[in-house]
C-alpha cells in the first residue's frame, strides 16, 4: 500500500499538482510528510480489526436470524421479520451513537469505543446477513433435505454437512459485498472517537490544515484496502469452484 501512494503521489508531483497544492504534507521525500504518510497508515489496524470482528459476529447473528424465517411455523417467520425490518430501518450512524451512549445506561455496564462500534457494525449487518442466509439456503432444491432426511440426519446436521456448505458457495459474492460495505461503514465509528483510518485523517486536518490532500491519501487507502478483499473473495470463489468441478 505504502508503494502504491508514493507512486500516486509522485504522478501528483509531476504534474505540478504540488507547486499550487499543498502536497508537501504527504510527500514522501520528506520527513514531515513521510511521517505523516505513516500516521494515517496507523489507523489501518483498527480499520481491519473493527471491520473483521463485526463481520463475523454479524454472519453469525445473521444465520441465527435467517433460520426462524425458514420455518413453517408463522409465529418464527414474524419474528425474523420483524428483526430484520427493525434492524435495517436504523441509521447506522444513529445506531453507533445510541450503542455508544444509550447501551451503558441501558445495562450499566461500561463499554469501550472499540466494542461499541463493533456491536453497531454487526448488529445493523446482521439484518443484511439474515436475508442473504435464508436466500441461499432457500435457493438449495428441496431433494437436498430428502436425501440428508434418507440417511438418518437430523437437522443441525442436515444444516451442516449438506445445505450450508452449498449455500455459502452460493451467496459468497453476496459475504464479501457486505464485508466491503463493512470496511467503509467502519468510518463512521470515527465520531465516537476510534483512532481507524478516517479518525487520524480528521486529526491530521486539523493539524495541518490541508484537508484535499488528506482526504485524497485517505480515499486511496480505502481504495487499495477494498481492492484487496475483492480480489481476495474473487480468488476464494474460483478455488470453491474448482472444488466443485473436481
Amino acid at each position: 500500500m505504502v508503494r502504491v501512494l508514493v507512486l500516486v503521489l509522485a504522478g501528483l508531483t509531476l504534474s505540478g499538482c504540488s507547486a499550487n497544492w499543498g502536497w508537501y504534507v504527504v510527500d514522501p521525500t520528506s520527513d514531515t510528510g513521510w511521517s505523516n504518510l505513516k500516521f494515517l497508515l496507523s489507523g489501518m489496524y483498527y480499520t481491519i480489526l473493527l471491520s473483521v470482528t463485526a463481520i463475523l459476529i454479524s454472519i453469525a447473528v445473521g444465520l441465527l436470524v435467517a433460520l426462524p424465517g425458514l420455518s413453517e411455523k408463522p409465529l418464527l417467520r414474524r419474528l425474523n421479520q420483524i428483526y430484520v425490518e427493525l434492524v435495517r430501518a436504523v441509521p447506522i450512524l444513529v445506531l453507533i451513537l445510541w450503542v455508544y451512549y444509550g447501551l451503558p445506561q441501558v445495562t450499566g455496564l461500561g463499554i469501550g469505543v472499540f466494542w461499541a462500534g463493533v456491536i453497531a457494525l454487526a448488529l445493523s449487518d446482521s439484518a443484511f446477513q439474515a436475508e442473504i442466509f435464508r436466500a441461499g439456503i432457500q435457493s438449495i432444491n428441496r431433494g437436498q433435505y430428502e436425501a440428508a432426511h434418507s440417511i438418518s440426519l437430523n437437522y443441525v446436521d442436515t444444516m451442516r454437512y449438506v445445505i450450508l456448505p452449498q449455500a455459502i458457495r452460493r451467496i459468497l459474492p453476496a459475504l464479501g459485498n457486505q464485508l466491503v460495505y463493512m470496511l467503509k461503514m467502519s468510518s463512521l465509528v470515527s465520531v465516537i472517537g476510534m483512532s481507524e483510518l478516517t479518525r487520524k485523517a480528521n486529526e491530521l486536518v486539523v493539524s495541518e490544515y490541508r484537508p484535499l490532500e488528506i482526504y485524497t491519501i485517505l480515499v486511496l487507502e480505502y481504495l487499495v484496502l477494498i481492492l484487496i478483499v475483492s480480489a481476495g473473495v474473487r480468488w476464494l470463489e474460483r478455488r470453491l469452484n474448482s472444488g466443485d468441478q473436481r
